[in-house]
């Protein structure tokens, strides 16, 4: 299922809303937004849960915009101003400077976020008044436009960016200012895809009631294939679904020479697993049974 996250609202508020709504606990969500953004959260139900990693790992879409000259301590306009300097931006230039976080990028996390050191959340030690080091991560960066650069002495840029799972982009944008002598927070953000969803496709959580008292959820939510309709797809025979229903390995016959990950499905065009293939194995990911 595909939900238009309102501001403010985080993550976990979707999902406990949606339990009220379908009446069940197993849901799950792939891609954390913090509250300060809104767009595309994909949303799983029961056993689709298990599906979410394949989601989650899958390249997103932002639209984002970012106060140059202003820093914050959360990198976005939630945060505590840290400090404010008039940064003249010359838009040729960032387009220039755009180009080099194109492709696998190192970003050293913020502290506002949920990153575990040591146990412990590093949003909760920031809290605390206590910063400690973070290791840079790679990220993959697929896609970055600069789309508009606002004039002023602190000009708001809009830009949009496809990346990789684990990507920040409220670090992006710091680091798009650092590149050009300044420093940057974003003011807002919008995902707009996920792996092949679209925005335009989903539903706000006051459609979702409404459909709800209608009865019409079920037009809300997507069979687990389709939501998996960024993975290739292959039809296997009821003798060979059997097989995969128990989780089989395939050494030879028709999966043995696939390669990466897929979906397989039955005749009549459901889910039955997710497997990864090597080109010379084939083997069960996950299996819906």
């Amino acid at each position: 299922m595909l939900v238009d996250k309102a501001g403010g609202w985080t993550s976990h508020d979707v999902v406990a809303r949606c339990r009220r709504i379908f009446a069940m606990r197993r849901i799950g969500h792939a891609g954390t937004l913090d509250p300060m953004a809104t767009g595309l959260l994909v949303v799983a139900l029961g056993r689709a849960t298990r599906l979410l990693r394949f989601i989650q790992d899958a390249p997103k879409t932002y639209e984002a915009v970012a106060a140059f000259g202003v820093a914050t301590d959360s990198l976005d306009a939630d945060g505590a101003i840290l400090s404010r300097e008039e940064m003249i931006v010359d838009e040729a230039e960032l387009r220039q400077v755009a180009t080099r976080f194109v492709g696998t990028i190192a970003q050293i996390p913020p502290m506002v976020s949920a990153i575990r050191i040591e146990g412990r959340r590093l949003y909760e030690l920031a809290r605390s008044g206590v910063e400690v080091e973070r290791a840079p991560r790679a990220v993959e960066i697929y896609d970055l436009e600069i789309l508009d650069v606002s004039p002023g002495i602190y000009p708001e840029v809009a830009f949009r960016v496809t990346c990789g799972s684990g990507t920040y982009v409220r670090v992006l944008a710091d680091d798009l200012a650092r590149a050009l002598g300044g420093r940057a927070s974003l003011v807002s953000l919008r995902r707009t895809a996920s792996a092949r969803h679209r925005v335009e496709d989903a539903s706000t959580i006051e459609d979702l009631e409404a459909a709800a008292a209608e009865g019409r959820l079920d037009g809300r939510v997507m069979p687990p294939s389709s939501g998996l309709g960024h993975l290739p797809a292959f039809e296997v025979d009821e003798a060979t679904a059997g097989a995969v229903r128990h989780g089989a390995t395939f050494a030879a016959g028709p999966l043995a020479g696939l390669c990466g990950r897929y979906r397989l499905v039955d005749a009549a065009g459901t889910l039955v697993a997710v497997y990864q293939g090597d080109g010379r194995r084939s083997s069960a990911e996950v299996v819906m049974g």
